[in-house]
């Protein structure tokens, strides 16, 4: 379902649903990122569901809070971004220790033409949440990094949240993947 003019990027609460049919495979990302093959064949046939709230805090810094469930109780987890580019330490139940940090950027601070490619009019005046996270090795995590991009685009004439990962693998593997969320309703 498309997202409806009131979500905004300023506010993106919500529930959503990874749309499978309009996203591409990742399944070679999270080999890479050390998830066992049965986890990974149980993320292929679950429908995954993200719970979103965001917010700010005391002092206006943004939060983004997203617990992600699958379909089958296969699990999830749950990541809290705070958007003040400090690096911090995650232990991730699925991928190990982290190393991550997040930040609204414009476009033109972004690198990667792939990571800025195809948002809205609206992306392009209040920018994108971008992401970096790598895996913790000095604290037994596996060694990979991956920068990400949030926004909204349109896709088949209906305005979608999308995230756009460039994924570096541990031997130098190079993985683009966009994923694309159906809006299912607010919290």
């Amino acid at each position: 379902m498309a997202l409806p003019r009131e979500v905004g990027l300023l506010d993106v609460s919500g529930k959503y649903q990874l749309n499978k049919g309009l996203s591409d495979e990742t399944d070679e990302i999270l080999r890479l990122q050390g998830l066992p093959w049965i986890k990974r064949k149980a993320a292929r046939v679950a429908s995954v569901y993200l719970t979103v709230r965001h917010f700010k805090d005391a002092n206006s810094v943004e939060h983004i809070e997203t617990k992600q469930t699958l379909s089958g109780g296969v699990g999830g987890n749950t990541e809290h971004r705070i958007l003040d580019w400090e690096q911090r330490e995650v232990d991730d139940p699925l991928f190990g220790p982290l190393l991550a940090r997040s930040r609204r950027a414009q476009l033109d601070d972004v690198d990667k033409d792939w990571l800025k490619q195809g948002w809205t009019d609206e992306v392009q005046d209040l920018g994108i949440v971008l992401t970096y996270v790598e895996g913790n090795p000095a604290k037994g995590g596996k060694k990979w990094a991956m920068e990400q991009t949030w926004g909204f685009e349109e896709i088949d004439g209906e305005r979608r949240s999308t995230r756009h990962l460039d994924f570096l693998g541990p031997a130098g593997e190079k993985v683009r993947a966009r994923l694309v969320y159906d809006y299912q309703g607010p919290l």
